[in-house]
């Protein structure tokens, strides 16, 4: 039987193979400077973070430790939006209680210290953020550890530095909101049936249909996020072919993160809950 540290590595790695996930990496279509193996190596390298994820320790350093491994490898960022959504996954299911209230509960033991933590985990890679809110400019992201101050004046802890992103980050908004479309996903995921890969592609499909890409509203802005959401809807109607939608959408650079992240959350529940691979 896997551990949970495990079912979270093997999560990652099966995100990745899930085709077609339209704008994302898949077992098809690269990226120009992001390809296949580097999502690979990234879910391998972030295995000594997940470790400390399932322990007791500060949740953050152990963010900020599997984020450091998923970057030692030439692409760059692969996972930091799903390792942030795994991590008090990870948590609740070492304890025993991988439900919603149980990730809840995590997220509310975060300290000042882990939001530390997770700005440090800043400096290991690039990602693509929004600039703060008016008067936050001591909070942006992109700061990292010289947020430090700023953190420890406010008294801001891991969830306060979520609930302050949840309106623009559907990762954040997960993190404060209970989870629901994470664990919603698994239902569907242990719904399905056939080839796990073809029910992540489903899947993923189901979670860019339902709502807006906070990813691709940062990256490409909120008419390119609403159009992939209508044809997500297309493909799942049988109106358009999920692969060349994937192969339009990598071109265009349109790249629904948010969504891939929300699918690798949902297939560690599913593991943790019975789906055979």
């Amino acid at each position: 039987m896997r551990s949970v540290v495990g079912d979270a590595a093997l999560a990652l790695l099966l995100e990745v193979t899930g085709t077609p996930k339209p704008g994302n990496v898949d077992r098809h279509r690269d990226h120009p400077d992001l390809r296949f193996e580097h999502f690979l190596a990234g879910a391998v390298g972030s295995w000594p973070g997940l470790e400390l994820m399932a322990g007791d320790g500060p949740l953050g350093a152990a963010f900020d430790r599997a984020v450091e491994g998923m970057a030692d490898q030439r692409g760059g960022n692969t996972q930091f939006g799903a390792l942030l959504l795994l991590a008090p996954l990870v948590r609740a299911a070492a304890r025993g209680d991988l439900s919603p209230d149980g990730a809840t509960e995590v997220v509310r033991e975060t300290t000042v210290g882990d939001a530390v933590s997770f700005y440090r985990a800043f400096e290991h890679v690039d990602v693509a953020v929004e600039d703060p809110p008016e008067g936050l400019d001591d909070l942006d992201v992109r700061r990292g550890s010289d947020a430090t101050p700023a953190l420890r004046e406010r008294g801001l802890t891991l969830e306060g530095v979520m609930d302050i992103s949840a309106e623009v980050d559907g990762v954040a908004a997960e993190w404060v909101g209970g989870f629901e479309r994470t664990f919603e996903a698994a239902g569907g995921l242990l719904a399905d049936d056939g080839p796990v890969p073809d029910r992540t592609s489903r899947a993923f499909l189901r979670l860019l249909a339902a709502e807006v890409d906070t990813f691709v509203v940062k990256t490409s802005g909120r008419e390119a996020a609403q159009e992939a959401t209508r044809r997500a809807r297309a493909v799942l109607d049988g109106e358009e072919s999920g692969e060349d939608l994937a192969e339009e959408f990598v071109e265009r650079g349109i790249n629904p993160g948010t969504t891939a992240d929300l699918t690798a959350g949902a297939l560690f529940v599913a593991l943790r809950r019975g789906l055979e691979v």
